[in-house]
């Protein structure tokens, strides 16, 4: 009788920090939940044509930022994330809610003058939810 054996995919990624492993020297991995976290923060901050040969990848939101800092701003703000997340990354799902928010959350913050973001999704194949937490403001 043959078994099934069901293993959980372990994502790993370089760390964009560039930090050497005390040991061997080299750049250190990023496994797991952290990796996911990486990946969906760094196409977060891709803007359009800032990849070559894939400019189609990105989420504009760097361009979203020099908006007026209000509500509406932050509402287009979320569907940019939604639909970046959504369209480049397989690993996760974003939840599905009766507030229609898909697990992000943007809160305007003028005196910091710029945008509290909360992305909560579902890691695919493990069920396990994780939560990203950025401040995103824009830099000149």
């Amino acid at each position: 009788m043959a078994q099934n054996i069901v293993r959980k995919p372990d994502y790993s990624d370089l760390d964009l920090d560039f930090i050497a492993h005390p040991t061997t020297g080299d750049v250190v991995k990023k496994t797991g939940v952290d990796a996911i976290k990486r990946s969906v923060r760094n196409l977060i901050l891709t803007n359009f044509y800032d990849r070559p040969f894939r400019s189609y990848i990105g989420s504009n939101a760097q361009k979203i930022l020099f908006d007026n800092i209000n509500i509406f701003t932050a509402t287009f703000l979320r569907d940019a994330i939604a639909e970046v997340i959504r369209n480049f990354e397989p690993r996760v799902r974003l939840p599905d809610t009766e507030m229609n928010d898909n697990g992000i959350e943007v809160s305007v913050d003028p005196d910091q003058n710029g945008y509290n973001v909360r992305i909560t999704f579902i890691i695919v194949n493990r069920g396990e939810p994780a939560t990203i937490n950025l401040f995103l403001e824009r830099l000149r």
